[in-house]
C-alpha cells in the first residue's frame, strides 16, 4: 500500500480503488476496514501522515475574514447573486434509496475518516525505495511482486522491466543452487523429492517472469 502513495497522496477509498484495480478478482474481498486499519498502522509507524482538507479550508477561510475584516465593514452585504459555495462533493447527501447498493456502498466510503489525505513520510518513501529493490522472491502468492510492478510504473520509481530482469537473477541463482542440492542427494533420499519440488516451483516462476517481461516490455515503450 505504501507503493500507490508514491505517485501521489491519496484518500483511503482511492487506494483501495487501486488495489482492486490493479488485483483484479483476488482484490474482491477487500473491504475499507482493511484499507484503514493498514493506514493507521502505517502512521503509527511513522510511515505515512494524513491532513483533513476540509480543516485546511476552514483555516484559510478564517485567515481570508481576518484580512479582509476593515473592508468587509465598508463594503455593505454581499449580493446575492454572490456564487453560493460549492457543496463538498464527499458530504452526505441525505438518505439513500435501499434499491441503489452502489450509492450506499459510495456512501459508506463518504465517512470523516475518507477525508483524510494520506501521503508518504520520508521515512515511508525511503520504505517503498527498498521494497522496491529487494528481490527476496514473494510467497506462494505472487500478488505482491504484481503490485510492485505496478507501483513502480505508475509512480515512476523504477522501470518494471529491469524489476523483473533483477528478479530473475535471483530465481536462477536460487534454481541452481536447488539443481546441485538434487544431485548431491542419494538415490533413496526423501529430501530429494522436496528438491525436485523446488526446483519444480522456481522454474513455473521464471516461466511467470518471462509472461510478465511480454507485457511490460510494451507498456515501457508507449509510455
Amino acid at each position: 500500500m505504501l507503493a500507490l502513495l508514491a505517485k501521489e497522496p491519496a484518500h483511503g477509498y482511492q487506494l483501495r480503488a487501486r488495489l482492486r484495480a490493479a488485483l483484479g478478482p483476488l482484490g474482491g474481498d477487500l473491504n475499507a476496514g482493511q484499507v484503514y486499519v493498514t493506514l493507521g498502522r502505517l502512521e503509527k509507524a511513522g510511515l505515512v501522515s494524513r491532513a483533513d482538507p476540509a480543516s485546511k479550508a476552514v483555516s484559510a477561510s478564517k485567515a481570508g475574514s481576518a484580512s479582509k475584516a476593515g473592508s468587509a465593514s465598508t463594503a455593505g452585504p454581499v449580493s446575492a447573486a454572490d456564487p453560493a459555495p460549492k457543496a463538498d462533493p464527499l458530504s452526505k447527501a441525505g438518505p439513500l434509496s435501499k434499491a441503489d447498493p452502489a450509492s450506499a456502498e459510495r456512501s459508506a466510503d463518504r465517512t470523516d475518516r475518507d477525508r483524510k489525505t494520506y501521503a508518504l513520510t520520508p521515512a515511508g518513501q525511503r520504505r517503498v525505495a527498498e521494497w522496491v529493490g529487494e528481490v527476496s522472491w514473494p510467497r506462494p502468492d505472487l500478488a505482491e511482486f504484481h503490485l510492485k510492478l505496478v507501483a513502480v510504473a505508475a509512480s515512476r520509481l523504477a522501470d518494471p522491466v529491469a524489476v523483473i530482469d533483477a528478479q530473475r537473477r535471483e530465481l536462477l541463482r536460487r534454481l541452481r543452487d536447488a539443481q546441485r542440492a538434487v544431485l548431491a542427494e542419494p538415490d533413496d533420499s526423501m529430501a530429494a523429492l522436496l528438491l525436485e519440488g523446488i526446483v519444480l516451483r522456481l522454474q513455473a516462476d521464471l516461466r511467470w517472469l518471462q509472461a510478465c517481461e511480454k507485457t511490460w516490455v510494451p507498456r515501457g515503450r508507449n509510455a
